[in-house]
């Protein structure tokens, strides 16, 4: 094991101790060389495996601030499975398929996207458990026409695992939009919650390497248990004047 990734390990066994606790900060990347007797850079690897999953955030200027790693971090850019971010964050976690059914296609995905009224979507609905609690409810509607079936044991696993493996698709990009939202009786039910009380939706229209539109999801997200996150750069906009 690389020094590194010692102090990574010797850190996060420190958060989760409570000895460095949640919104106070880090010493300093100095002060973490000497501690553990090596160079600055081998330091900076160890703070971006830490920030990598989620427990910390280095913010310019100020340092690296602890995060609450009991939360679960999704990523708003990028295109990751569930499964790829269990394996990120060492979540140890069950897949329930409630619904894996044929139907025609939704009106609302007639009208955003150039598909037939008369085509045949997957309808998939599947619950994410982590110790006894289901924290995420994903809805799919997927084209039949590219994705003739989906098997259960693999809906369990990863459908884009199957899709990438098994079928040679090459997904490429999904435009996304996160809103807070009421739960209706089916989800809260799923979730454990109150009908009508608040969850984090993300829903996602998801797109093949030659543009062509294939997947819609929408996930249901308990509210006190993720947080989501992105990397920005800021870019200036000026109004030219003629």
């Amino acid at each position: 094991m690389k020094k590194f990734e010692k102090i990574y390990l010797d850190i996060e066994q420190k958060i989760q101790q409570g000895q460095y606790q949640k919104d106070t900060y880090l010493p300093s990347e100095h002060q973490l060389a000497e501690q553990y007797q090596v160079s600055r850079e081998t330091i900076r690897k160890a703070l971006r495996l830490l920030e990598d999953h989620a427990y910390i955030q280095k913010k310019q200027g100020s340092g690296s601030i602890i995060l609450d790693y009991r939360r679960f971090s999704l990523p708003i850019s990028g295109l990751t499975s569930y499964k790829e971010l269990q394996d990120q964050q060492n979540i140890s976690a069950k897949t329930t398929v409630l619904v894996n059914e044929l139907v025609l296609c939704p009106q609302f995905l007639a009208d955003q996207e150039d598909v037939s009224d008369h085509e045949k979507f997957i309808h998939l609905i599947r619950t994410r458990e982590v110790q006894g609690e289901v924290l995420i409810v994903d809805e799919d509607y997927l084209r039949q026409q590219i994705i003739p079936e989906i098997p259960k044991d693999r809906a369990e696993i990863s459908i884009y695992q199957y899709f990438e493996e098994d079928l040679n698709l090459e997904i490429a990009y999904a435009s996304k939009e996160i809103m807070a939202k009421r739960a209706d009786e089916f989800i809260s039910q799923a979730l454990g919650i109150q009908e009508n009380d608040y969850v984090m939706a993300v829903r996602s229209n998801v797109y093949l390497e030659d543009t062509t539109f294939f997947q819609h999801t929408i996930s249901y997200h308990k509210l006190e248990k993720f947080r989501f996150y992105d990397f920005a750069r800021r870019k200036q906009i000026f109004n030219d004047k003629f």
